[in-house]
């Protein structure tokens, strides 16, 4: 099932490719980290130890330290399916990050990507 690949998947894999994504438009290495950041909870050396251990995406979402209760302001579709309309928790929150290097990427400004407005 797709799930359960994308849950297998680990985050050291995912991570370079949202920094190429975010770099071809411009944006930061510090930027990504930031929206992630926002998005989990984790601090710096959180991030790299989770691409240390080489953390699947199911174990990165689950020790993650909180998800930011805005996260639910994040909507959009993300490969043809609403953000806020998907059951599973980890591919939405698997999703929102996708959708947050998205915006990064297509230069919306930090304040619009981390809701803050």
């Amino acid at each position: 099932m797709k799930n359960e690949r994308v849950s297998q998947m680990t985050f050291a894999k995912v991570y370079p490719l949202y920094l190429q994504k975010a770099g071809r438009k411009g944006r930061t290495k510090g930027e990504v980290d930031a929206v992630i950041c926002w998005l989990t909870g984790y601090d710096e050396a959180g991030l790299v130890a989770q691409i240390e251990n080489e953390a699947t995406l199911e174990t990165f979402f689950a020790n993650a330290p909180q998800i930011n209760a805005n996260a639910m302001l994040i909507k959009g579709v993300i490969c043809g399916v609403r953000i806020e309309e998907i059951a599973d928790p980890l591919m939405q929150n698997v999703r929102w990050m996708d959708k947050l290097v998205d915006e990064l990427a297509k230069g919306k400004t930090m304040d619009k990507i981390l809701r803050t407005r």
